[in-house]
């Protein structure tokens, strides 16, 4: 089954974001199972590498750094990257600069897509 999240609120301050990748990841340890995450609009940051939180706080970097180390995907939308000034080369590595027509194509592929 192939399941696309598409994640749109801040990593802090909501936990729409947090639960959604807490989703991905729960999903994701089915191995027949394929999933892919695109982060679009306050969601890019849940990507950023270097997030530093109190002891005890979810930290979103984790959780993508852990889908992406199960064979998940992960995608920021490049508009919403240049907005915030959020470069390339400060994302998780493995995550990767997304557009429109990568997103479009993901909703396509996937049989289940999910909005948080």
């Amino acid at each position: 089954m192939h399941y696309l999240f598409i994640l749109n609120d801040p990593p802090y301050g909501t936990e729409r974001s947090y639960n959604g990748l807490r989703l991905a990841l729960a999903m994701i340890r089915d191995p027949d199972h394929v999933v892919r995450v695109f982060l679009m609009g306050d969601a890019a940051a849940c990507a950023k590498a270097g997030q530093k939180l109190p002891p005890g706080y979810y930290n979103l970097e984790h959780l993508v750094t852990s889908l992406l180390k199960h064979r998940g995907q992960v995608a920021v939308c490049g508009t919403c990257m240049d907005a915030r000034g959020l470069k390339d080369e400060e994302l998780v590595p493995g995550a990767q600069r997304g557009t429109l027509d990568m997103l479009a194509e993901w909703t396509e592929w996937g049989e289940q897509v999910l909005v948080f």
